[in-house]
């Protein structure tokens, strides 16, 4: 895998297809590049860190932790002192649920490696099981490191907004929101990288009734 997540032609044509509000928007934006973290561990770390954080402070924060941990795995961060993690400039609840991240899987409760097996909810359930890692850093995790194809966050508020833009919804609910995702299935990650970038309120949205 790049370091990028990867989408084509493939995906934009079913999406435009499938639907056109957002199909016109597709072609005004472009394509996106969201850098990706191959690697899974990393992948949870560099998660847990960016919580709740500006992505400025947060560029700030991984800079120091990859100076810091030039090799970040389970093993060198279980045997790493919490104050060496904490010093990167995240709060000790935070390098408390780093330490116990590393924790569970150098004692193998948690097979890291394996989860690229999984389905979407069976990684879900792993990794929410761990201390502060909810569905939405999960799912986030699906999508920018594993890079599942079909990742469409509830807990999303960037995606809310996107869709309200987008259709000029006061409000989504479950059933609206699902019906969505069902339609731009199997590819609602690809979807997901164009609502946020409309969520961001810079582009013209057409109104079209019929894409609702």
């Amino acid at each position: 895998m790049g370091d990028f997540f990867i989408y084509g032609q493939k995906e934009i044509e079913h999406l435009k297809n499938a639907d056109s509000a957002l199909g016109v928007l597709i072609d005004e934006i472009g394509p996106i590049k969201r850098k990706v973290i191959p690697d899974l561990f990393t992948a949870l770390v560099n998660s847990i860190v960016g919580q709740q954080i500006s992505s400025k402070a947060m560029d700030t924060v991984w800079g120091r932790f990859v100076k810091r941990f030039s090799t970040i795995t389970p093993e060198v961060l279980h045997s790493a002192p919490i104050e060496k993690i904490q010093q990167c400039g995240i709060s000790m609840r935070k390098a408390n649920y780093i330490k116990e991240a590393s924790k569970t899987i150098v004692n193998g409760e948690l097979a890291i490696d394996k989860l690229n097996t999984l389905s979407d909810e069976e990684v879900v359930k792993k990794l929410s099981s761990l201390h502060g890692v909810g569905v939405w850093t999960a799912e986030m995790i699906l999508i920018f490191s594993l890079q599942r194809p079909n990742i469409m966050s509830w807990g999303d508020l960037g995606i809310h907004r996107g869709l309200k833009i987008l259709y000029d919804h006061r409000k989504i609910d479950k059933t609206l929101f699902q019906k969505y995702k069902n339609r731009y299935s199997p590819y609602a990650s690809v979807a997901s990288l164009y609502l946020w970038e409309i969520s961001k309120g810079e582009y013209s949205v057409k109104k079209d009734v019929s894409s609702k």
